[in-house]
């Protein structure tokens, strides 16, 4: 729910709050994401859906709309520590991609991380947004960069 609320809002409803929120997301038939799993374990997920929906993508500096363009946006994405370099986050990527090519989209975002410019090493915890170059290897292309680091990925489809 973090990229859906307000920092205000998010800390407000901090723990179960929140989990009612996602719920009656889910209750009403919205699609907050896309779980992966590796045989019957859950091993990944990822956020995927109409930037509209993301309050914090809308306002945020970095990630501010470029343009009045209708685009759906990937915002977050999680793979299990056991699960991770396999490959999961490729089909996590391309499964967010079918999915909202399916609901309508022409336009997908993302908001990566670009490890070619940071200077220190970046903990995994603080990759939940993404790389670069796992958005590269999926077709996304850098349409703008208001921070070095945190360019915005697009994918025309």
């Amino acid at each position: 729910m973090w990229f859906r609320q307000s920092a205000a809002d998010f800390s407000a409803k901090a723990g179960a709050p929140n989990r009612r929120a996602l719920k009656t997301l889910v209750d009403g038939r919205k699609v907050p994401g896309l779980l992966a799993y590796v045989d019957s374990t859950p091993a990944g997920w990822i956020s995927v859906a109409p930037r509209a929906q993301f309050t914090r993508v809308e306002r945020s500096p970095i990630s501010k709309p470029i343009d009045d363009e209708p685009a759906w946006s990937i915002v977050c994405l999680f793979i299990a520590k056991a699960f991770r370099n396999q490959g999961l986050g490729h089909a996590l990527v391309h499964g967010a991609v079918d999915f909202a090519r399916r609901e309508g989209a022409r336009v997908i975002e993302a908001y990566p991380i670009d490890l070619e410019h940071k200077s220190r090493v970046v903990p995994a915890a603080e990759l939940y947004v993404g790389t670069l170059a796992l958005f590269e290897k999926a077709g996304f292309e850098v349409v703008e960069r208001r921070k070095e680091a945190r360019p915005i990925v697009r994918l025309y489809v």
